[in-house]
């Protein structure tokens, strides 16, 4: 099991100054074991922070995040073990790339876990695996990679780790599309494959609409949404009004709808499109 339990979590920056900025303010929610959950807020509105709390990075100002129900800091042991449990990859990671070659890179955190030469021989290549690192890359120095490369390979240094709930910021951050694609199919392939529980944050509505069944939305360290990619999408336009963009469909069922077409109000993905306005014109869907 790897329920999180956030209660009533609060983080205060620069406490007690002049620049004192309530990042997250109260927040209480639950994400049970294997879920896959979007998180998505414009810049400043506390999905950061919050994620960062996740894995005892940082520690709330007030409130408490719990993993299957113990208090993740609640001692310095338990906020070094939960590092193992809960991987974090950060925007940009390849800047975190610096061991000499690849594969060193990938094995730091099984070899820090204290595991055989063995084991983490295993886990580099299940790792590598999964994040689409091709193994004849093991000897080359991460610098010498590509950007898409050298994020896949930030990737598999967390997921070496086995974690049972593995968070992501923005990982497809400054690439194309096409490599876009493939870390999104590898993470979901992960997580079919492992069960684990996948947390990402994003600005990609398209992805978020794609891949997730659950979305929370930030605004201003609050959650101003909780729900389906369906329930959350259906409100486009006070996604629009807190700075969000919405899903490339539900911009174009909007303007449709502007236009007097009938469409419903939860369209979120291509094919929704395509099936609503073929109804809406009256043809068959076949």
């Amino acid at each position: 099991m790897s329920v999180i339990t956030v209660e009533n979590l609060t983080h205060t920056y620069s406490a007690g100054t002049p620049f004192e900025k309530v990042a997250v303010d109260g927040i209480s929610l639950t994400i049970p074991q294997g879920q896959f959950v979007g998180v998505l807020g414009h810049t400043g509105s506390g999905k950061s922070t919050f994620i960062q709390h996740l894995n005892a990075l940082l520690q709330p100002t007030s409130g408490r995040v719990l993993l299957d129900g113990e208090d993740i800091n609640r001692d310095k042991k338990s906020r070094h073990d939960v590092k193992w449990k809960v991987g974090l990859v950060f925007q940009y990671p390849e800047y975190q790339l610096f061991e000499e070659t690849v594969f060193a890179d990938i094995a730091f955190g099984p070899k820090n876990m204290g595991l055989k030469k063995e084991e983490i021989e295993q886990r580099v290549r299940e790792a590598a695996g999964f994040s689409g690192v091709d193994e004849k890359l093991f000897d080359r120095s991460p610098l010498e990679l590509s950007g898409g490369q050298k994020r896949r390979v930030a990737i598999a240094g967390v997921i070496a780790m086995r974690p049972e709930v593995l968070i992501l910021d923005e990982p497809t951050a400054g690439l194309d599309p096409s490599g876009s694609r493939k870390i999104m199919n590898n993470i979901t392939r992960y997580r079919e494959s492992t069960g684990a529980t996948v947390i990402i944050v994003s600005h990609n509505m398209d992805d978020a609409a794609r891949l997730t069944e659950r979305l929370i939305v930030f605004d201003h360290g609050h959650v101003a949404m909780d729900g389906s990619p369906e329930a959350v999408f259906s409100r486009p336009k006070e996604l629009i009004d807190i700075g969000l963009a919405v899903p490339q469909a539900t911009a174009i069922a909007m303007a449709l709808r502007e236009k007097g077409m009938e469409l419903p109000e939860a369209v979120f993905t291509h094919e929704q499109l395509l099936a609503a306005v073929k109804r809406a014109k009256g043809v068959s869907a076949c």
